[in-house]
């Protein structure tokens, strides 16, 4: 992306936007968000299932904190002023665990803080109605939505970035 002249770093450029303190990346992969948020001075903490990716975001950033676990059953002792759920995660969650990990998601959110994805839309997967459906279940409501993380306007389409408040 970056060879081609795209901003490689759009995801970090929207969530600096609400100059967050802290961020959790959930389905971090090998840890690009997570990482340049740090760069930036953002307490962040990945989080990914895949230990191979896991090693390779540590080798990039021993520092961060790096945990691999299933969202699902993410239990961190602490919470965050946002937690971004980047590259597609929604979609490529297990069918019927959508629910569950946005409860831990929502755990995870400080009051007041924002639950942030960006994910194709794929209806037979995850129609975006259902997704916030889910989210006003797990008490999030619905903030702002966009076509794209440089805030385009969302007029259906194919892909959409949410953001989700949790009440204070």
């Amino acid at each position: 992306m970056a060879s081609s002249g795209q901003n490689i770093h759009g995801e970090v450029d929207f969530l600096m936007s609400y100059q967050p303190a802290s961020v959790l990346d959930a389905g971090c992969g090998t840890g690009r968000v997570a990482i340049e948020l740090d760069r930036r001075g953002i307490h962040s903490v990945g989080v990914d299932l895949d230990p191979q990716m896991l090693e390779e975001a540590k080798r990039k950033a021993p520092t961060i904190g790096w945990h691999q676990e299933d969202l699902r059953k993410l239990e961190l002792q602490n919470a965050f002023d946002a937690v971004v759920l980047a590259g597609n995660v929604m979609i490529f969650l297990e069918p019927g665990s959508e629910l569950k990990v946005l409860e831990r998601m929502a755990h995870h959110v400080d009051k007041g803080g924002l639950l942030i994805s960006g994910f194709s839309i794929r209806p037979e997967i995850l129609p975006l109605g259902r997704y916030d459906s889910l989210a006003e279940e797990v008490g999030l409501s619905l903030a702002g939505r966009w076509s794209t993380w440089q805030r385009d306007p969302f007029e259906g389409g194919a892909y959409a970035v949410s953001a989700h408040r949790k009440a204070d």
